[in-house]
């Protein structure tokens, strides 16, 4: 799967609110001053070409969809993360995290219940 710049990744972002937008529904989700329409016309047209979205055609005006989910995608995205920055390595991607000074006792606490849980989880299916 393709990386997406920020600004396709902004559209993906209010197409996956949506559900199912036309050009102007999308323009609309922009905070002001919004971004020309002929700008989102673009970055849409390379979202389709990605594969990333598709459209039914009503006439002339086509109306938008993801063809990519929101977990597809940032699951994708976050083994890439994982492995351009932290060598393929979820430990150190962990260590990064326990290591960030902005994480407090309770955010720590949260990660490791839920590391308990699936380890919990992965021994019930194994058993």
């Amino acid at each position: 799967m393709k990386d997406l710049t920020k600004a396709e990744e902004q559209v993906m972002k209010y197409l996956w609110k949506l559900e199912k937008a036309f050009l102007k529904d999308i323009v609309e989700q922009f905070p002001e001053p919004r971004p020309a329409y002929t700008t989102i016309s673009t970055v849409i047209r390379t979202l389709v070409t990605k594969k990333f979205i598709s459209f039914t055609l009503y006439g002339r005006i086509k109306q938008y969809y993801p063809l990519v989910t929101k977990e597809h995608y940032f699951k994708n995205h976050f083994k890439g993360v994982v492995k351009n920055f932290f060598s393929g390595s979820i430990s150190k991607f962990a260590q990064f995290f326990t290591n960030n000074e902005d994480l407090n006792v309770s955010e720590l606490e949260e990660m490791k219940q839920l590391i308990e849980d699936k380890i919990d989880q992965l021994k019930r299916e194994n058993d």
